[in-house]
């Protein structure tokens, strides 16, 4: 069975960090992509990014490009989302998936229709 579960969310201050965790079991990790997302209240569903554990390709929503960096560790099946910087508009619910598509492109990495499995959510919390 495929699961992912998220951890590492919380309530920071305006500016501080925060690294999200994201860890696979029931799939051979290193032959897909995982993805962030992340809902805020009101709002659709956003791709924050994306990275390969084939090759380690990485992928970043405007959004966050500059303030956050997706890395994995497959010895740990294991994606980390580090956010720096972070803002009032970064509070939301952040979920990662996987998709199993053996080709992750561009144009689908942020992209939550191209994923199959999803984790329940970590509250991610930017106070003013």
């Amino acid at each position: 069975e495929v699961q992912l579960v998220e951890s590492g969310g919380g309530l920071v201050q305006a500016g501080g960090s925060l690294r999200l965790s994201c860890e696979g079991s029931g799939f051979t990790f290193d032959n897909y992509a995982i993805g962030w997302f992340r809902q805020a209240p009101g709002k659709e569903r956003e791709g924050v990014a994306c990275i390969s554990n084939r090759d380690g390709s990485a992928y970043y929503a405007d959004s966050v490009k500059g303030r956050s960096s997706i890395s994995n560790d497959n010895a740990k099946n294991t994606v980390f989302l580090q956010m720096n910087s972070l803002k009032p508009e970064d509070t939301a619910i952040y979920y990662c998936a996987l998709t199993l598509a053996p080709v992750v492109r561009f144009t689908k990495a942020l992209d939550g229709g191209f994923y199959d499995y999803w984790g329940q959510g970590t509250q991610v919390t930017v106070s003013s």
